[in-house]
């Protein structure tokens, strides 16, 4: 899935990060419920069925849950701390190593020995409570439980204690992830939906194989009113059954009365009654409005991760695959979609029709299933015995050529590449008006936002690029998490790293002139700046609920994920090592479910030089961060030297982890053609190479191929800038724009002062190129803002002008007209947008003269893509031209257009209108409340908004957490967006005071511990650099 809602440009501000939160605090013995538990699945697993508790009395404190404050939701809770304190009371002293800090420490020296009487007393009470305990525990026929010793001991020691039903009843299963005694072979849904009354009714078919003995059936079924549930075993008669539900964790269950072995076959048959959902998950209503102003409604779905147990009873999880044979029910002026083609149609009463859709032709997770009643038009093409089409509403199918080109000649490369062609008959791509994510991988059938899929002819190179990346993104996730799926969401990265690394390279490739690599550069640096906070965490991590699922979806299993296989693929002898590695991944495992270490031993296997790919890629998956590589020269050795980078606040989680490091390198001899990259090996806490004295200088990580940042020493970097003000084409753009980037990250640390990253500037006057200019604008913007933010007027001045002074040749030469270069849309794009923002009179006067020239034209003229954000948000600074654009906004229907509109009008800093737009989206009537984290960012980059828009979010936290999951990529996008330009006590009190009240409704999301330290950083640099900044600039 792509879960970015903006374009892919502005993917470069990634608003995501996690929680790491440790098992215990002080003692031992202590468990806090309240905090993450990923340690607990470190102990060994319990058997599929079985879940066993101690007696209340032996249970473990845990903190949080005291004998008074549960409710009556929470009885599960106890349950599970009863689980958990017997599980680590049976084991904390075989994990606890002789360094553990939960150690206990011996009692101080200057206690007093107790007298002989004292030893004697409790020697005895000791004898006395122990026999007592080991004569009722070796009580023959004696087993505990919570109402005595009544049970006579069989292979289980302990009475199992299960949360509630809905009904009152015990429910069977008290675990988040399902048991693995039965396993779905293939699934027959119908669905009937009513798009008059938004509400639909279905009937689940589910056949199963039994894998152990057992009596239970436990699956996932969530908002679904179950009217009538039938059981049949093997050959016998189907009979009525009961069905518990424990709404808590979204699980149903079916008790039966006699067990199931090993081996059998039995069907569950669910009929069952729900309402659309009014978010964007599950089976969920949208509507548009046409040409003529009409409403038509259509109903669509989104299953990933955790939804489709919202439009169908299910075993949720992505380890249980099956095979699907699905059926709507339709009015006859619509029509539907599923994974697979049509099979058939047949008429039904009331002028119904239902549509039959062949059996899916592979096992797929439950996650990757979708259907779609709607009225779209498609536009198709066959290509390598596939039936690729795009659809979308009537009204837009001339915007749909450029996405079918683009899905069919990618098509084809994959098929190519992988050397594993698509496996289904066709491929669908359909735009969808009211979609949260920027698209959705189901197989077969891969739904897109408009703005992601949709295109006109005359649409610029840089839209074009959004689009195609989007494209390219989802058609790879067809191999990578479709055919080949991770176990659990842990895993995450294996399909979103691949996909997102997939999608830079195919485009490389087969759209060369869409210059992606520029906009792949920017989103590693971003990722690298997310992936250097302490609230950080590893690519693979233990995710135990909804929203931990939920926050895998960030740029660590993204972009980190991307750049770490970039990294390996650059480490590989001979350029189809990796690609071998993939396919032989791709084929050893097509149709299963698979994890980290099953994609490392699968490069190891082909590597001709015998790498061990595990053994240097372990590092940097199973711990959180990257390495800072210090380098420092003494005659001819060079000494490098990692340790982690992390960007230091309160209650920071060092670590002396190390990584293995191929480090590459080049020298001011040989910097530019590929044969000069020399490469280095770093496992160990330092290590020397050595190189001729008369070396100038050296740069490492060519090309930012690896995910660390550089720490030359001042003279390393003095000798960097002298050269690139000699000669500013002595290195890559690439390896210019690190260099600008790894000084940046260094004064966020503390290890250079802001004066040096000034100085490492200077050279900038020189530079024409797209990606050092982007990235220091990027860097230099954020400084301003933050300034602004805090009212250092003086600064803000000083901080305008010196951006203007360096660039100001570079914006003056831009122009305003078309420009086919994407590289040079992306530079006169930053330029012109800088420039504009900060007010500067010529970029000022040249937008209103364009937006004024468009106004007046009626449609006739046009503006540059690349240039109709920055028209758009000069011109939402005029009254009038604002309720200009605000029309121009409601009758548009060109997406990736309308979207910039809405951008312009959220610019605005008229403290009225902010309060309407952000009460517009939040209503979603004129503005698609898919659209609100996009208006909460961009409001909150303006000195007006920020507060208000802080303030309203505070207001507005339930409803906004009744529209998106919490956890998602959009809640993450707006936490992020409120408080990442706050940088005082003040806004870090009244920020922590709001998260800490919300309790279980996101307090312990890991994207507040990101926001909270991220004002904690922002105030410590503005803290520790102020006086630099009066002084430098």
């Amino acid at each position: 899935m792509d879960p970015f809602d903006s374009n892919v440009a502005d993917r470069a501000n990634l608003p995501r990060n996690m929680i790491e939160n440790s098992m215990f605090e002080e003692e031992p013995d202590v468990v806090d419920l309240a905090k993450d538990s990923a340690a607990f699945p470190t102990f060994p697993a319990l058997d599929p069925d079985e879940v066993v508790y101690e007696p209340r009395s032996s249970r473990l404190l845990v903190r949080g849950l005291g004998e008074n404050d549960m409710d009556e939701e929470d009885e599960d809770c106890e349950s599970s701390a009863r689980l958990l304190g017997m599980s680590f009371m049976n084991r904390s002293s075989a994990h606890r190593s002789s360094s553990s800090p939960y150690t206990r420490q011996a009692a101080p020296r200057s206690c007093s020995r107790p007298s002989a009487r004292t030893t004697v007393v409790c020697v005895l009470f000791l004898v006395i409570g122990a026999s007592m305990t080991m004569l009722l525990y070796f009580l023959p026929g004696c087993t505990f439980t919570k109402a005595g010793c009544k049970k006579t001991n069989k292979t289980t020691p302990f009475e199992p204690v299960y949360p509630l039903s809905t009904n009152g009843k015990l429910f069977p299963w008290a675990q988040y992830r399902l048991p693995r005694s039965v396993r779905p072979l293939s699934y027959d849904l119908t669905f009937n939906p009513d798009l008059d009354h938004m509400t639909f009714t279905g009937r689940t078919v589910i056949t199963m194989s039994v894998l152990h003995n057992t009596k239970i059936i436990v699956l996932h079924s969530a908002n679904l009113n179950i009217t009538k549930a039938t059981f049949k075993l093997g050959d016998k008669e189907t009979r009525d059954v009961t069905v518990l539900e424990y709404q808590p964790k979204q699980q149903i269950a079916v008790q039966l009365s006699e067990e199931m072995l090993a081996g059998q076959y039995c069907v569950l048959t669910l009929d069952y009654s729900a309402s659309f959902s009014h978010t964007y998950d599950g089976f969920y209503n949208s509507s548009y409005i046409d040409k003529d102003g009409n409403k038509r409604v259509l109903a669509a779905t989104q299953f990933e991760p955790l939804s489709a147990r919202k439009a169908f009873p299910c075993f949720d999880e992505p380890a249980f695959k099956a095979t699907f044979l699905i059926k709507i029910s339709r009015k006859q002026n619509y029509m539907t979609l599923s994974n697979m083609p049509q099979a058939k149609s047949t008429p039904l009463s009331e002028g119904l029709v239902l549509d039959e859709f062949e059996k899916t032709s592979v096992n797929m997770s439950t996650y990757l299933v979708a259907f779609i009643v709607a009225d779209f038009n498609p536009n198709s093409k066959n290509v390598s015995k596939t039936l690729v089409s795009v659809y979308s509403v009537p009204d837009k199918k001339a915007h749909t050529d450029y996405a079918l080109d683009t899905a069919s000649k990618l098509l084809e490369f994959y098929n190519d590449y992988f050397e594993i062609n698509y496996p289904l008959k066709k491929l669908d791509l359909v735009a969808i008006p009211d979609f949260l994510a920027g698209a959705m991988e189901n197989w077969g059938l891969i739904t897109f936002r408009e703005t992601t899929l949709l295109v006109g002819n005359q649409s610029s190179p840089l839209e074009k690029q959004v689009v195609a990346s989007v494209i390219a993104h989802e058609l790879a996730h067809q191999w990578f998490g479709n055919l080949v799926t991770m176990s659990w969401w842990n895993d995450l990265w294996l399909n979103e790293g691949f996909a997102t690394y997939m999608q830079y390279m195919s485009l490389q490739h087969v759209f060369p002139k869409l210059d992606i690599g520029n906009l792949f550069l920017a989103v590693r640096f971003r990722a690298l700046d997310k992936d250097a906070l302490n609230s950080s965490h590893a690519v693979s991590t233990e995710v135990n609920n909804p929203e931990q699922v939920e926050e895998m979806f960030d740029s660590v299993s993204y972009e980190k994920g991307a750049s770490i296989l970039m990294m390996l693929e650059a480490w590989l002898p001979g350029e189809q090592q990796f690609r071998k590695g993939i396919i032989q991944y791709l084929k050893q495992f097509s149709g299963l479910n698979t994890d980290t270490d099953d994609l490392w031993n699968s490069l190891t296997q082909v590597s001709v030089s015998h790498h061990n790919v595990s053994e240097m890629m372990r590092s940097w998956t199973s711990q959180k961060g990257f390495p800072l590589v210090t380098v420092s020269r003494k005659g001819d050795q060079v000494t490098l030297t990692q340790e982690h980078f992390l960007l230091t606040s309160d209650n920071a989680t060092y670590t002396s982890s190390l990584w293995n490091i191929p480090v590459t390198y080049v020298t001011d001899n040989c910097s530019l053609a590929s044969e000069c990259r020399q490469m280095f090996n770093l496992k160990t806490k330092s290590g020397t190479l050595k190189l001729p004295e008369s070396v100038k200088w050296l740069k490492l990580n060519c090309n930012n191929t690896g995910f660390y940042i550089v720490h030359y020493g001042k003279e390393g970097w003095a000798a960097l800038q002298d050269a690139l003000s000699s000669n500013v084409h002595v290195l890559t753009q690439e390896d210019r724009a690190s260099l600008i980037h790894n000084i940046f990250a260094l004064s966020r640390l503390g290890h250079v002062s802001f004066y040096d990253v000034l100085n490492m500037l200077k050279y900038m006057s020189n530079e024409t190129e797209s990606s050092p200019v982007t990235e220091a604008l990027s860097q230099l913007n954020a400084i301003y803002r933050l300034l602004d933010k805090r009212q250092e007027d003086s600064l803000v001045a000083r901080m305008k002008h010196y951006i203007l002074d360096l660039f100001g040749s570079l914006m003056d030469n831009q122009t305003w007209v078309e420009e086919e270069s994407v590289s040079k849309q992306e530079l006169r794009s930053a330029l012109l947008g800088s420039a504009c923002s900060l007010n500067q009179e010529s970029c000022i006067q040249k937008a209103k003269a364009l937006f004024k020239h468009y106004d007046e034209s009626n449609g006739t003229s046009r503006i540059p893509g690349d240039l109709q954000q920055v028209v758009f948000s000069v011109a939402a600074q005029s009254n009038d031209d604002w309720e200009t654009l605000l029309h121009m906004y409601q009758i548009n229907t060109y997406d990736a257009e309308k979207r910039k509109m809405l951008r312009g009008l959220a610019s605005t800093q008229d403290a009225r209108r902010i309060v309407w737009i952000l009460k517009a989206g939040l209503r979603g009537d004129i503005i698609q409340t898919q659209e609100l984290p996009l208006v909460i960012s961009t409001v909150c980059n303006g000195f007006t908004g920020y507060l208000f828009a802080w303030n309203f979010i505070q207001e507005n936290w339930d409803r906004l957490i009744e529209k998106f999951p919490l956890g998602s990529y959009a809640i993450q996008t707006i936490i992020n967006a409120a408080t990442s330009q706050f940088s005082t006590q003040v806004h870090l009190e009244q920020a922590q005071g709001f998260f800490s009240s919300l309790k279980e409704r996101g307090s312990q999301m890991r994207s507040v511990q990101e926001a909270l330290e991220t004002i904690r950083l922002n105030q410590r640099w503005m803290e520790k650099n102020l006086p630099a900044l009066h002084r430098g600039l």
